[in-house]
């Protein structure tokens, strides 16, 4: 373990932000245990025999977040929303490479839980990323609440800190976010 193992977060944020290449990695056991946390969000509504685990989806950001290098990550809210873009981008891309090599079915996602999107059991994560980035283009904040709150599992508070508005916003938008994509995940009614 590394003297800065350590430090703060917020100062090895810092630390990366400025390009030192140490920061990435000692900042992980910092905050292991909270991605940890969004990624077993992830992966709760994923089918028994997926190949990705959470350690393996935790790994798989990571590996991307050293490849692009550092961002604007202010905060612990900051990395900790970056991180679960990332593992929706990974799980995403394993489901589309999925479909292509089986070209049936899909990995499902399940959007039953406190802070659920949609009140159906079980929907397809190609197209809860397909509604999600419909909605994205239309109202990109609330595009970004629903992918925070979410898959990223922060608080009404964390999210206003991590976009810069107020927690007032953030509840409103949460609400018309989720009514926005209940309607869009519903499956079409037989005429």
């Amino acid at each position: 373990m590394s003297a800065t193992s350590v430090e703060a977060p917020n100062d090895l944020f810092r630390r990366w932000l400025a390009g030192d290449a140490q920061a990435l990695p000692d900042l992980l056991p910092a905050v292991y245990q909270e991605l940890r946390r969004v990624a077993q969000r992830h992966m709760r509504g994923e089918r028994a025999d997926h190949t990705l685990q959470t350690t393996a989806l935790i790994h798989e950001a990571y590996l991307r977040l050293v490849d692009q290098g550092p961002k604007d990550v202010r905060s612990r809210a900051h990395f900790i929303a970056l991180s679960s873009h990332l593992m929706r981008q990974v799980l995403v891309d394993h489901a589309r490479g999925r479909l292509a090599a089986k070209r049936s079915g899909g990995t499902r996602i399940s959007l039953t839980d406190d802070v659920a999107v949609a009140q159906q059991p079980e929907a397809d994560v190609l197209q809860v990323d397909e509604a999600l980035l419909r909605l994205a283009a239309l109202d990109p904040q609330q595009g970004r609440i629903v992918e925070l709150r979410y898959f990223g599992g922060l608080s009404i508070q964390e999210t206003a800190q991590v976009l810069g508005i107020s927690a007032a916003t953030v509840k409103r938008d949460w609400v018309s976010a989720r009514a926005w994509l209940r309607r869009e995940m519903q499956p079409p009614s037989c005429a």
